[in-house]
């Protein structure tokens, strides 16, 4: 158990939502992100106190700067500390090839998913290094297989998002590594989430459950168990790294 405090954004569903349920039941104090609908994100905090955690909701669009602000200001103003970041929040558009996608589709993915998370990483990094008085914390960014993988036909500009979000892991890691600052990845495979549905297609993990070697789809729990094991003491000496939770695929 801890008293330590972690913000999770896009933690109203999904992945977002098994971290900050398994991070209340191991003592976290939970900061619960979402973009724009509260009610699932205030069933998740009612849900944490209910089990006797400690939980708020924060709505703010991380690919925005001055929410970004906003909302690390809730969290000092609410807690007073940070000790660990799981940069979660992450969109994708319909599926479609690379020649019918226009501009705008595009930044709208790389303004969540890559900018969004590098400015949430800069706020944690300001409030958790020892060089700035924090007493240190750990960082994981949830990443995708896609980012290996391409996701050819369906998603190019999502993995590509996904692989620069690796590449920040990778130079952010090196870059605080001596600050006390553990950074790394989680790239989830074919979990059964609800992203599926606003990719156009609901029932891809059934449709793609044979290309993996483990022939299933994960759960969302099997994913916050990777990234809560790298936010704790026994990943004390692993920064820079990367879990796949994939099934082999």
């Amino acid at each position: 158990m801890t008293d330590k405090t972690i913000l999770i954004t896009g933690a109203s569903r999904g992945i977002g939502a098994a971290c900050a349920m398994l991070a209340a039941a191991r003592g976290y104090r939970v900061c619960i992100n979402c973009r724009s609908d509260t009610v699932p994100a205030l069933q998740l905090v009612r849900a944490i106190e209910d089990a006797g955690g400690s939980a708020f909701a924060v709505q703010a669009d991380v690919s925005r700067e001055d929410e970004v602000m906003r909302m690390f200001a809730e969290l000092d103003a609410r807690y007073g500390r940070l000790d660990a970041l799981v940069n979660n929040a992450g969109i994708l558009a319909r599926q479609m090839r690379v020649e019918q996608m226009d501009a705008s589709r595009i930044e709208r993915i790389f303004a969540t998913n890559v900018t969004g998370s590098f400015l949430c990483a800069r706020e944690a990094v300001l409030r958790m290094s020892t060089k700035r008085g924090g007493g240190g914390g750990a960082i994981v960014n949830v990443s995708s297989r896609a980012a290996v993988l391409g996701a050819s036909g369906e998603y190019v500009d999502y993995a590509a998002s996904k692989a620069a979000l690796d590449v920040l892991t990778i130079g952010l890691a090196k870059e605080v590594a001596g600050e006390g600052i553990r950074v790394n990845g989680v790239r989830p495979g074919l979990i059964a989430t609800e992203m599926h549905a606003s990719g156009g297609e609901p029932g891809r993990v059934e449709r793609l459950k044979n290309s993996v070697p483990m022939g299933r789809g994960g759960e969302a729990d099997e994913v916050a168990r990777a990234v809560l094991w790298l936010l704790s003491d026994e990943a004390s000496y692993t920064t820079g790294s990367f879990i796949d939770v994939s099934g082999g695929r």
